[in-house]
């Protein structure tokens, strides 16, 4: 199961794109609000979603954690302990982590870009503690996915899937969506 956390301020294009891409490659995908009583959260741009989840309602554990950037959404996924503790849990158990945009940040904060390369949103590379930055669309870096912002959302949602489903999968949504690059796997 993919885990996406949605805080208020989350940029809808990172966070609706890779959920539709992964549903769509027929992963489970559950978002939760950070907002511990409402499932409604606002976008950057005013879209409202209604998460899947409420914190307390999380399960135990899951395959990969997704998280858009967007500003101020990232800084209240940073600001997190709920999302902290499950990235680290999920570093320990091997899971795939994955941020875009200014959400690197997040992981970088975390402790787990060290020794992995990564991207994220031009300019904030200065606030990512990892062994190399890069300024590529999507970057694949052990057990880490990143991109570079939302126009890499199409491309870092099939880099996703490919992760957790294999490249024939990746590019069966690929090619139904019409979308023309290759997908890294």
């Amino acid at each position: 199961m993919v885990l996406v956390f949605l805080a208020e301020g989350f940029e809808e294009t990172e966070a609706v794109t890779p959920i539709d891409i992964l549903r769509r490659g027929g992963a489970e995908v559950k978002t939760c609000s950070l907002t511990p009583d409402s499932r409604e959260v606002t976008g950057a741009h005013g879209l409202k979603l209604t998460a899947d989840l409420l914190p307390g309602e999380l399960p135990e554990t899951e395959d990969c954690i997704l998280l858009p950037g967007g500003m101020p959404g990232t800084l209240h996924l940073r600001e997190s302990d709920l999302v902290r503790r499950r990235i680290l849990a999920g570093r320990e158990r091997g899971i795939w982590l994955t941020a875009i945009c200014a959400a690197p940040t997040v992981l970088s904060a975390c402790g787990v870009l060290q020794g992995e390369r990564a991207t994220c949103y031009p300019g904030m590379e200065g606030e990512l503690d990892c062994a190399a930055y890069t300024p590529e669309r999507v970057v694949v870096s052990g057990r880490v996915i990143t991109g570079c912002g939302p126009g890499a959302a199409a491309e870092f949602g099939l880099t996703v899937l490919a992760a957790l489903q294999g490249a024939d999968a990746a590019d069966r949504v690929r090619r139904s969506m019409c979308y023309p690059s290759e997908v890294r796997s």
